[in-house]
């Protein structure tokens, strides 16, 4: 049993939230799914959340007895929250909307999809908090989403990449030598996924790899990885499959590069690269920190 007000506290502290900014990308996607529909999100939302687009987006009940970790705000996410959490507990996300990139092997996705009122309705009427932390958690150099992923596929950190004045997101480093086919498998294992995207070239010998959560899929990125001797490239996205314009003319840029490029490109799904941190790293500091075994909920379909 913690206090609301500590427990968010020491999160804002952790991932720097104040002093960090406003969420460069929510601050653009929230209003843009919500004013068109006749939300009123800045009065549903609480004020920080508003100012930052990051931190404490619902505030319930002043006493957290559970937390409960996943990354976006999915229909059957919502519902396993509602249903099994009582007044003060915790929904901690990676995304306060969900993003539909679109399944490689199915129908392409609408983007960002606002949370039906009804669910935020529900959660209210339970005195339920939800915290999100998008970038401030990307960058983060110990638990982030780029170190999470590190770990699992033992990798050795050489660099960080693809960067701005908060920091990098991206990490170039070393891996014991492993095929491309050996390295998906392994993927589609530690992500549970059912199968990754894929383009690019088939190697024997891979031991050196770019990491990049979410959406990976720009070809400028993907040619700074490669300059740098990168064979395999792992994101969450290396296609967008969104689809609109830009999602069709990312994806024909894509194709046009993936005549040239050298490296092994594999998508685990933006969902599923983001969720390994929060079953991981973030699992662990809420055990560490403040003694809770947070429950985690994944979602029922990685490629959306």
């Amino acid at each position: 049993m913690i206090k609301r007000k500590e427990l968010v506290q020491s999160l804002n502290k952790e991932f720097r939230i104040d002093s960090f900014g406003r969420d460069s990308a929510f601050s653009r996607f929230v209003p843009m799914v919500y004013e068109p529909v006749g939300f009123d999100w800045k009065s549903e939302f609480t004020t920080s959340f508003t100012t930052y687009f990051n931190g404490l987006m619902l505030e319930g009940a002043e006493v957290v007895n559970q937390v409960f970790l996943a990354v976006f705000p999915t229909d059957d996410v919502l519902a396993t929250f509602i249903s099994k959490a009582n007044a003060g507990d915790l929904l901690f996300m990676h995304h306060p909307l969900v993003m539909e990139c679109g399944d490689p092997k199915g129908e392409w996705g609408r983007g960002f999809v606002p949370i039906p009122k009804d669910w935020i309705a529900g959660m209210k009427e339970k005195n339920l908090s939800v915290y999100t932390c998008h970038a401030p958690m990307d960058y983060h150099k110990e638990l982030g989403t780029s170190v999470a992923i590190a770990r699992e596929l033992h990798v050795n950190i050489e660099e960080w990449i693809i960067g701005d004045e908060h920091g990098e997101i991206g990490i170039i480093g070393s891996i014991s030598s492993i095929s491309t086919q050996r390295l998906i498998q392994k993927l589609e294992s530690t992500f549970d996924i059912p199968y990754v995207d894929f383009e690019g070239k088939d190697h024997q010998a891979i031991e050196k790899v770019a990491i990049i959560p979410g959406c990976g899929d720009k070809v400028e990125w993907m040619k700074q990885a490669e300059a740098k001797g990168v064979q395999a490239y792992i994101s969450g996205e290396i296609h967008c499959h969104i689809d609109n314009e830009y999602g069709n003319r990312r994806f024909q840029e894509m194709m046009k590069y993936v005549d040239e490029t050298s490296m092994s490109l594999i998508g685990v799904s933006h969902a599923a690269s983001e969720y390994l941190v929060k079953k991981t790293l973030i699992k662990e500091w809420f055990e560490r920190e403040f003694s809770i075994e947070p429950i985690l909920i994944p979602q029922s379909k990685w490629w959306l």
